[in-house]
C-alpha cells in the first residue's frame, strides 16, 4: 500500500459551482461522491471504456504477454505464413 499524506485546504466554490484542486490534477478524471449533504469525497480515477474492458481480463493479459514474448523472440522475416497461422491457432 502506498503511504498517504493528509492535507486540508479551504477552497471557495465559484459562482459557476467550481473549485480548483491544483495544477497537479489538471486534465485528470475524478469521481465525486456525495456521502451526505455537504460532504464530498473526491478521488482520481481511470475510466476504462466498455469496448476495451476485455483487455483487462486475465486471459487477455496472458494472451498479450505471450504474443509480445513470441514477437520479441521471432523477428519478422519471409517465414511461411501458413506455419505461423497454425502456431497461433494452437493457443
Amino acid at each position: 500500500m502506498v503511504p498517504t499524506s493528509h492535507s486540508a485546504a479551504v477552497k471557495v466554490v465559484g459562482a459557476k459551482g467550481q473549485i480548483s484542486l491544483g495544477r497537479q490534477y489538471a486534465g485528470r478524471q475524478v469521481l465525486v461522491e456525495e456521502q451526505e449533504p455537504g460532504v464530498w469525497l473526491v478521488r482520481t480515477v481511470s475510466v476504462i471504456p466498455d469496448n476495451e474492458r476485455w483487455l483487462h481480463q486475465p486471459q487477455a493479459a496472458a494472451d498479450l504477454e505471450w504474443a509480445l514474448a513470441w514477437a520479441a523472440a521471432n523477428p519478422p522475416d519471409d517465414a511461411n505464413i501458413e506455419q505461423l497461422l497454425k502456431e497461433f491457432q494452437k493457443r
